[in-house]
């Protein structure tokens, strides 16, 4: 009896003493955003609404008065919604909210810290300038690029001309379209919408994405430990990835086979003539790294833009009478035969607020990658110890009600002033702000505005017989359209 007493009495007395240290463990600093309660060892995880996290956590904000904390995984987080806040962090303090935090699922993917998105320091701060001036010398922002997205706009119109007035689902065309335009700069060529293994890496590119903003990707970084040993979708993410990397590494090799270092093709090319040039391991030149750096252009650069010209064709058939509109003014302005250009953008306002309307509306990036304070700080008179990952979300930035008329409705008269001048919106932030702001912005913009236009100059689209639409996105990184299809009608 005794020794079962014994036993009971040193469990308990173990059970006590693990609470007592977790609870020391993640005991908040004086004065730190409070938040809803965590259960001991597991955290706020389960709090969490997997299938729409950024609308649970915007509704949260509005209980906390924009800020609040929530221990996910080991740590702490501190989470900001609406405009004011979101712009006090990123804006008025970004040298000290521009590097990322520790992340379970950027180290396994990543290894070291190597890549665009995840590094900090100097590595960070050398390649970003590096890939910002050599995309910028293979023509981002020049005529050059102009006219590259115009021809790979003709051959995504060519493509659904083939489809012969027959339904279809335009998310593959879509994404091997954008993808060639970040082909082009990365490695210097286009690659043909048949070829077996650009359209599997798309793809996995895909797939990675969603599961990583998922269940899944939240677990993983909730509790690695666990989870590296356990079955799950987590671990199609790592492969899906694994692929991609190879896929890259196989152009690599291309590239240093036909490298003439006189006459730099692409980014690739240019990484590997700085890798001769390079001061040390802290730049970031080297192999590994050029491969980790692609793969961040690559995800960024496709997924976004092919996801926000998906939204763009789902509202415009919602509302015929918003496409009919566009159409009208393409062709008072530009015609139907002549193709668009940059120069054309100022004199078509309200397609250019049809196009920023669906950027908001569409919500394509509703949470955002993640911060970390570099220093002690205070945001909203809460103390925010150094080292503190922030989460600032965008989806409650572009559906602030303080911000926007209508929020939750398609509405590009957001856009417009009483003249019908197409007006720019400082709660406009889908492509974040502050020192990490999205550095295919520029490019982004050229090619929504360009393959939009191409295509609602060219086609009537509409939606399946008695099919209904949904605006309800899936959740990943990037919130996706659910698959749909359409009828694309050459006008």
């Amino acid at each position: 009896v005794n020794l079962s007493f014994d036993l009971k009495g040193l469990l308990l007395f173990l059970l006590v003493f693990l609470l007592v240290l977790d609870y020391l463990k993640n005991k908040p600093p004086l004065n730190f955003p409070p938040g809803p309660f965590a259960v001991p060892f597991l955290g706020n995880i389960f709090n969490i609404n997997f299938k729409e996290p950024h609308i649970y956590l915007t509704k949260l904000g509005k209980t906390y008065n924009n800020i609040f904390s929530m221990q996910i995984g080991r740590q702490k987080s501190v989470f900001l919604t609406g405009y004011k806040m979101v712009k006090e962090a990123l804006v008025n303090q970004a040298e000290n909210f521009a590097d990322r935090p520790y992340s379970p699922l950027a180290v396994r993917i990543y290894s070291g810290n190597v890549g665009l998105f995840s590094s900090n320091g100097e590595t960070w701060k050398k390649q970003r300038r590096f890939a910002l001036s050599t995309l910028k010398n293979f023509g981002l922002g020049k005529k050059t690029m102009e006219l590259a997205i115009c021809e790979e706009s003709r051959f995504l119109q060519d493509e659904m001309d083939r489809q012969k007035g027959e339904a279809f689902d335009p998310t593959e065309l879509f994404n091997n379209a954008v993808s060639n335009i970040i082909c082009q700069l990365v490695f210097g060529q286009r690659f043909d919408y048949n070829d077996h293994d650009f359209r599997l890496m798309l793809r996995y590119i895909s797939e990675a994405i969603q599961l990583e903003g998922s269940m899944w990707g939240w677990f993983y970084e909730s509790f690695p430990a666990i989870m590296k040993h356990l079955p799950g979708r987590h671990n199609v993410l790592f492969r899906n990835y694994e692929f991609v990397s190879k896929f890259i590494r196989k152009n690599l090799d291309k590239h240093k086979a036909d490298l003439d270092s006189s006459n730099p093709q692409c980014y690739m090319d240019s990484f590997l003539i700085e890798k001769e040039n390079s001061h040390g391991p802290a730049e970031g030149f080297t192999e590994d790294n050029l491969v980790c750096c692609t793969l961040d252009l690559f995800t960024a650069g496709t997924e976004t833009t092919s996801t926000t010209l998906r939204w763009a064709l789902l509202y415009l058939i919602k509302h015929p009478e918003i496409q009919d509109k566009v159409q009208e003014e393409i062709d008072r302005v530009i015609g139907q035969t002549r193709l668009p250009c940059m120069a054309d953008r100022p004199n078509l306002p309200y397609t250019e607020a049809v196009l920023h309307e669906v950027q908001r509306r569409g919500d394509i990036v509703p949470l955002n990658g993640a911060r970390m304070a570099g220093k002690d700080t205070t945001l909203a008179g809460y103390f925010i110890p150094k080292g503190t990952m922030l989460m600032p979300i965008l989806h409650s930035v572009l559906f602030d009600e303080t911000e926007w008329e209508t929020p939750n409705s398609f509405n590009p008269e957001h856009f417009l002033d009483k003249e019908g001048k197409f007006v720019r919106r400082d709660a406009f932030l889908p492509f974040s702000a502050g020192k990490r702001v999205c550095l295919g912005e520029q490019l982004a913009k050229m090619e929504l505005f360009l393959f939009f236009v191409g295509l609602f100059q060219k086609f009537r689209f509409s939606a399946v017989e008695g099919a209904q639409l949904s605006t309800e996105g899936v959740v990943g990184v990037t919130l996706t359209p659910q698959p749909f299809k359409i009828y694309a009608k050459a006008r």
